[in-house]
């Protein structure tokens, strides 16, 4: 008995509490550390003598993120430290793609909405000299329209066809040199399929120059596109939908035509309207094969045409203040075009989704 309790007394004393929670910054510690930052880049970008607004706010964010990673490594640790380092430099760069892009848009409606009016929307340059204010984009809108329309129904079921091969027929050597030509012209320069078609519809075959030899160029650049995102949607389709389809007797065609397109309209619908958005605004085409117009032409298979990208290359080449104030407003009016063609399949992309969550 006196031995177990001379043990028991002898024995170590229990070691204190180790502390599980880690010292962390307080949350407006990157906010502090962000505004510090801007102040002493502004600092020493004024006593440096730099002009350059750029310049100030590259400084702001090398000294955010260096602060950011020494601050928290005195305090939190290294590990911690290290992770935000990492978020300081993912929001860095979010800034620096974000701004110049702001800049931009406001560049953009700042000088475009000068002349921007319902005059400038419904009326042409016919009869408008160069030096003069005045006259419109409507006869330049009107061949945009027509000419990615007409690009839309040439690229869109070939495209839509190409990728139906590919997911559902598709297999060999055919299917893989399919998929490395549609790559290719993945990547082509859009001038490279205006010369194509220079070459082949107005010098070999002796065409004029019009807005359907332009649909054709923008239809080349669009066909790739519509191709990849058609079978990005397809190969989402479950298997289990084309075999039960095909474990009732019917056909593939069927099976393909009212089961698979029907799960992926949604996908396919919004791969299209991006293609679309994405041709809108090109340029090179359109300067090769349409020619351009001062007057309305509504006829997109004769005569010259002109296009919102040709209108504003045009306007800008003449080198004056009425010209330039064409230009920004006509620069306005293909942004607002191509933002209203990417809002039109974030809607349908979204409108889709629930429905077939319901189904």
């Amino acid at each position: 008995m006196s031995k177990t309790m001379t043990r028991q007394t002898t024995a170590a004393p229990s070691p204190a509490p180790t502390r599980l929670r880690q010292p962390r910054l307080p949350r407006w510690a990157p906010a502090a550390t962000a505004l510090g930052s801007a102040l002493a880049g502004c600092g020493l970008g004024l006593v440096a003598g730099w002009e350059s607004r750029v310049q100030w706010g590259l400084l702001a964010a090398a000294l955010h993120v260096v602060a950011s990673y020494l601050l928290a490594a005195a305090v939190e640790g290294r590990r911690q430290a290290r992770d935000r380092l990492a978020t300081s430099v993912v929001w860095v760069s979010f800034l620096v793609a974000v701004i110049p892009l702001a800049s931009l848009l406001w560049e953009t409606v700042a000088r475009g909405s000068k002349v921007l009016d319902g005059y400038f929307l419904t009326h042409s340059m016919n009869g408008v000299l160069t030096l003069d204010e005045g006259g419109g984009i409507y006869h330049a809108l009107l061949g945009t329209v027509q000419q990615v329309g007409l690009a839309a129904l040439i690229a869109a079921p070939i495209g839509l066809l190409t990728a139906v091969y590919l997911v559902e027929y598709g297999g060999g050597r055919l299917a893989s040199a399919i998929t490395f030509f549609v790559d290719v012209m993945t990547g082509i320069p859009s001038i490279v399929a205006g010369l194509f078609v220079l070459s082949f519809w107005i010098i070999l075959l002796d065409f004029g120059y019009s807005g359907f030899a332009g649909a054709m160029a923008l239809a080349i650049l669009m066909m790739p596109i519509v191709v990849r995102s058609t079978e990005e949607m397809l190969k989402l389709v479950p298997n289990e939908l084309r075999e039960a389809s095909l474990a009732l007797g019917v056909p593939r065609w069927k099976t393909i035509l009212k089961v698979v397109l029907p799960t992926a309209v949604g996908g396919i619908t919004t791969g299209v309207m991006l293609a679309v958005a994405r041709i809108a605004g090109e340029s090179a085409p359109v300067l090769l094969l349409v020619f351009g117009s001062a007057q309305i032409n509504a006829n997109p298979f004769e005569g010259a045409q002109s296009s919102l990208p040709y209108y504003i290359y045009e306007q800008w080449a003449n080198g004056n203040a009425p010209s330039y104030d064409r230009a920004w407003a006509a620069a306005l009016v293909l942004i607002a075009f191509v933002m209203a063609l990417n809002l039109v399949a974030r809607g349908l992309a979204r409108w889709k989704a629930p429905a077939q969550g319901r189904g």
